[in-house]
């Protein structure tokens, strides 16, 4: 209860000390159907968009209103988005950013609908936002100590080779910062560069990939890299170290029990593609005939849409119907392996080698399929001209 109520009460106790008014207070509902990691926030209409990997919008929320095709038209007229344009679109890629997500929504459908504010091509901005924090230690060390040391039978810094502190991912993966040693007594980062070797149950600060591999004397490759941000972790620690990397999704939860229980939905998409695809068979360029397909295009939007709603207001993480979205491409091309939990590696031998199924490219698919085509017509050919009976 506390998990569903605390970005809430964060938000509304930070809005009373600053005397806002009292409709800017939000309430208290559940987070889960509406947010989701691999959004993109448009900070220039305040949408959040759902895009696949080349940037064409499968769902957009204004606020907590769900827009349809017309009404995405006029903010998209191409549907379509320059994702790399990153001063305007950002991506919501961490558990941290679902909070933000809310905010997001929060505020924009607050001033959409509010009759008190006029809206302007720019919007504007009061007043300064200031965090104080401790030293990344004493808050890593918190944690940490609040987990194992409940009487424990070891401190929980033996059962690590190396810790390191505020690396600042993604820098890290290239140039890194400065390595220091952490006094573990005050949190303080002690004077100096640190150059010397390994020392076991010692707290280091900063320092690069490079730097981390010097000091365990390990290759880029012999390291597994485990984490639950796609870019800051993941994708950079493959593009620029090739590094394996375990992709932490603990969506996977839902996303797995939705699809088991609704994978007739998922079934009924396939068979309507193949119905789609039969249509167009036996005809080519010469043909004059166009087949009517708008019922076929209905039930495949009517299915996609329903399957979206069994995950949230936004869909799935992972798909749009048939179609993967932009989290689901980079999960993909960049994660070696993925689960909810890195636990689960506790399941397998550490000499365990991980591999993908074979995954046909569309023209292998295509002379698999017809030599399955041939082959049912040679059986057939076959039993009709022998006196085999079946």
């Amino acid at each position: 209860k506390s998990a569903k109520i605390g970005p809430y009460f964060a938000i509304n106790y930070s809005l009373n000390a600053l005397n806002a008014p009292r409709c800017w207070f939000f309430q208290t509902f559940s987070l889960s159907p509406l947010l989701s990691r691999g959004l993109v926030y448009d900070t220039t209409y305040g949408n959040v968009l759902k895009i696949d990997s080349n940037g064409n919008i499968l769902v957009c929320m204004h606020g907590f209103v769900y827009l349809r095709g017309g009404q995405v038209d006029e903010y998209y007229p191409n549907k379509f988005i320059q994702r790399d344009d990153t001063d305007r679109f950002y991506i919501l890629n961490t558990l941290f950013n679902l909070s933000e997500t809310y905010l997001y929504a929060c505020l924009v459908d607050f001033f959409t609908k509010s009759t008190r504010y006029k809206n302007c091509q720019k919007g504007f901005k009061h007043g300064d936002l200031f965090m104080s924090h401790r030293s990344m230690f004493q808050d890593v060390r918190d944690a940490m100590d609040h987990l194992h040391d409940t009487n424990p039978k070891k401190p929980w810094r033996s059962y690590f080779d190396l810790v390191v502190v505020d690396t600042r991912k993604p820098m890290f993966f290239a140039g890194g910062t400065v390595l220091r040693q952490v006094d573990t007594d005050t949190g303080k980062l002690r004077i100096g560069t640190y150059t010397g070797e390994l020392q076991h149950g010692t707290v280091y600060s900063g320092g690069s990939s490079d730097i981390v591999c010097d000091l365990l004397d390990v290759r880029g490759k012999d390291i597994l890299y485990v984490g639950d941000h796609i870019f800051g972790d993941i994708l950079k620690s493959k593009k620029r170290q090739g590094w394996k990397t375990f992709l932490v999704v603990p969506e996977l939860v839902k996303e797995l029990h939705v699809w088991a229980e609704k994978a007739s939905m998922f079934e009924e998409l396939k068979h309507l593609d193949i119905f789609l695809a039969e249509l167009y068979q036996h005809l080519d360029s010469g043909s004059q005939e166009c087949p009517d397909i708008s019922a076929i295009q209905n039930r495949i939007k009517m299915v996609t849409y329903g399957m979206d709603l069994c995950y949230g207001k936004m869909g799935s993480l992972l798909r749009c119907g048939s179609t993967k979205t932009l989290f689901a491409s980079q999960l993909l091309r960049y994660a070696d392996i993925y689960s909810t939990t890195c636990l689960n590696l506790l399941n397998y031998p550490f000499s365990y080698l991980f591999r993908a199924p074979l995954v046909l490219l569309p023209h292998e698919a295509a002379v698999e399929s017809q030599a399955k085509d041939q082959i049912a017509e040679l059986s057939e050919h076959m039993l009709k001209t022998t006196n085999i009976k079946v």
